[in-house]
């Protein structure tokens, strides 16, 4: 029995099984995603989700699911599953027997004597999926029918029926071509073997996306089904069908399907889950390789990249790809500004701590590699002109204050990483000096100074060090505040203080350290990660749940985030050291339970703050995966 492995009690029971979802992306930016017995729930869900640069930067869902339809002896049973209103039809699910995930997702289909396997794989490169299809086992002659689900929209859209879509298609090699918009890609449906396409196009109505529902947004839509191919199929064949982007060549489908085979890592315990999943997180197209911070409906984040990706790659002996998001990321730096999301003409720049988290990417660079000159004869004057830039002053009142110590913020902007807004405006504004981001500045200051030598980086760190300690620590309360302006402390017990014991060069003694890592222990660690903010605080929520303005609310305000994990660790065995190892294994193993929950083979991107601790938000988030991958490195140096 794989690793991740469901039984037909569990894939049968609805409540259980629409819970469980996958993901699968490729190198050239493309997923497949659904949940394990191919019931769309979200917008986001499609078997063929690409991006299309010459209408917008977004992804776009263009194959969102197949309906096989096996025939014997004349009668048809329906493999697919979709939600409608009031109803699931068909209800293939039942027919279900197995699902392994070993090394890529594989269902067992079993209707009467007939037993058929399905597999689902992306092609690395190209933007391709392709499913084989394995007649395991019949005792009469068998038909194979696959009605292919068409949508051509972005991934935050839906698709709704119009009479300007065109019904046209090509032939192509064993398949047809559909375009239904004049602006996509052209989409090429082929089988390995020769079939039948019998042209039969037909909206079906008010599909339903369970899960959208549940967060409040438009949740039915229409999609095309412009007829289905058919063909005989013998026990003990596979036939593979592929949907592209461009042609294939039939003869070569299933010489692609197995070499895409081998090139996937085993998902056959923890780590490598988490091995595989670091992979899917890495995008390279054209000649930029970036980061995805979430699937399935993040792009790429400045500050999520320089975050994760140490973890990511590093951890993974992976130098080369750390050195290519780098290259690419630092295009986009100007002084002191950074765009957290986009780039170019939609550039994001409300950010005040991507930029620190570039010195502190750089900095694990180093400690993974010990390779200064690169640092140094390649990006040094990008350090120092962050640094100049906020000496000098930067955009969102962004300054360094007499002190020392960094300011950011005005009103109606959120320039830390608890950015969450909702029609009220920021609901953590931070605005002020915020205790990570000073922590962080400390840090990319001395390390500056350890590049370089220059004096005035040593005296300014100085003197950040002297104030943060004045302005943050209370010896009484035994922890730091969480912000500070004009004089006004937040005192809320918030994960933000953890970064001042886990960087490389902090501004506390150890003591401080421990007092610290006690209380965060005590009020915010849970099993999944940090909480946000204490239980004892009134504004505290123990559920993300409900529409975007309360899951908003919610976002920063108690709920976990796994990837703070990675810090809270760091800053423990350094001041435990092998003492604290045996906590630090427990945390660890207890993930392993999250491989078969919600993203299969992945790390969701938040958890409750409450018990059980549920997954929520994205299936598959980069840090979180990255800094499980980190964990377990600083655990193997103990």
């Amino acid at each position: 029995m794989s690793y991740i492995h469901f039984d037909k009690t569990e894939l049968i029971n609805l409540n259980y099984s629409l819970e469980k979802e996958t993901i699968r992306s490729n190198r050239s930016g493309c997923y497949t995603s659904t949940t394990i017995i191919g019931c769309n729930t979200r917008k986001y869900h499609g078997l063929l989700v690409a991006p299309q640069p010459q209408i917008d930067s977004q992804l776009h869902v263009l194959l969102s699911t197949i309906h096989e339809t096996v025939i014997q002896r004349g009668a048809s049973f329906n493999l697919g599953i979709s939600k409608y209103p009031g109803n699931y039809s068909p209800r293939g699910h039942k027919y279900l027997e197995d699902y392994s995930s070993e090394p890529i997702p594989n269902l067992i289909y079993r209707v009467g004597g007939v037993v058929l396997q399905k597999e689902i794989i992306l092609d690395t490169t190209a933007d391709r999926m392709m499913i084989k299809y394995t007649l395991l086992d019949a005792h009469s002659p068998t038909t194979l029918r696959l009605s292919p689900y068409l949508a051509f929209r972005g991934y935050h859209a839906l698709s709704k029926a119009n009479t300007y879509v065109n019904k046209k298609y090509l032939k192509v090699p064993n398949g047809v071509q559909f375009k239904l918009y004049d602006a996509y890609s052209p989409l090429s449906l082929q089988v390995s073997k020769e079939n039948e396409f019998v042209p039969a196009p037909d909206w079906y109505y008010n599909i339903e996306y369970i899960q959208e529902k549940e967060r409040g947004y438009d949740y039915q839509e229409d999609l095309y089904v412009p007829g289905f191919f058919e063909f005989n199929i013998e026990k003990g064949e596979s036939v593979i069908f592929s949907a592209g982007l461009e042609d294939a060549d039939p003869k070569s489908l299933k010489e692609a399907f197995d070499r895409e085979l081998k090139r996937r890592t085993p998902r056959d315990n923890f780590e490598n889950c988490l091995r595989n999943s670091a992979g899917q997180f890495i995008s390279r197209r054209g000649d930029e390789t970036r980061v995805i911070a979430g699937y399935p409906w993040f792009g790429w984040w400045g500050r999520d990249t320089f975050i994760s990706l140490p973890g990511l790659t590093l951890t993974l002996g992976d130098k080369d790809t750390f050195l290519e998001v780098m290259q690419t990321m630092s295009k986009d730096i100007n002084g002191a500004m950074f765009p957290n999301v986009g780039s170019g003409v939609e550039t994001n720049l409300k950010t005040i701590d991507a930029q620190l988290w570039y010195f502190w990417a750089w900095q694990q660079y180093e400690k993974f590699t010990g390779d200064k000159a690169t640092i140094i004869n390649e990006y040094l004057h990008k350090l120092k002109g962050i640094i100049e830039g906020f000496l000098a002053g930067a955009d969102f009142n962004i300054k360094v204050l007499d002190n020392g110590l960094l300011y950011g913020g005005q009103k109606g902007v959120a320039l830390t990483w608890m950015d969450a807004v909702t029609s009220d405006g920021p609901v953590t504004p931070r605005i002020g000096c915020p205790v990570e981001i000073n922590a962080l500045w400390y840090n990319a200051l001395c390390f500056y100074h350890e590049l370089t030598g220059e004096d005035f980086a040593k005296e300014l760190a100085d003197k950040v060090k002297t104030s943060f300690l004045e302005t943050f620590w209370s010896s009484e309360k035994g922890y730091l505040a969480d912000v500070v302006n004009d004089g006004k402390k937040d005192w809320s017990i918030r994960p933000n203080m953890v970064f001042a014991t886990s960087l490389h060069y902090s501004p506390l003694k150890d003591t401080q350290k421990a007092a610290i890592l006690e209380v965060v222990k005590l009020n915010l660690l849970t099993p999944r990660g940090l909480r946000t903010l204490a239980p004892s605080n009134p504004d505290y929520k123990g559920y993300y749940q409900g529409n975007q303005y309360q899951r908003d609310n919610a976002y920063h305000q108690g709920t976990v985030w796994p990837w703070l994990l990675g810090h809270f660790v760091e800053g423990y065995l350094k001041i435990h050291g092998k003492s604290g190892k045996n906590m630090i294994e427990k945390l660890i193993l207890g993930f392993d339970d999250t491989m078969s929950q919600y993203g299969v083979g992945t790390i969701a991107e938040i958890y409750d703050g409450d018990p059980p601790h549920r997954p929520k938000g994205a299936i598959s988030q980069a840090w979180s995966v990255a800094e499980l991958l980190r964990i377990m490195h600083l655990v193997s140096q103990l």
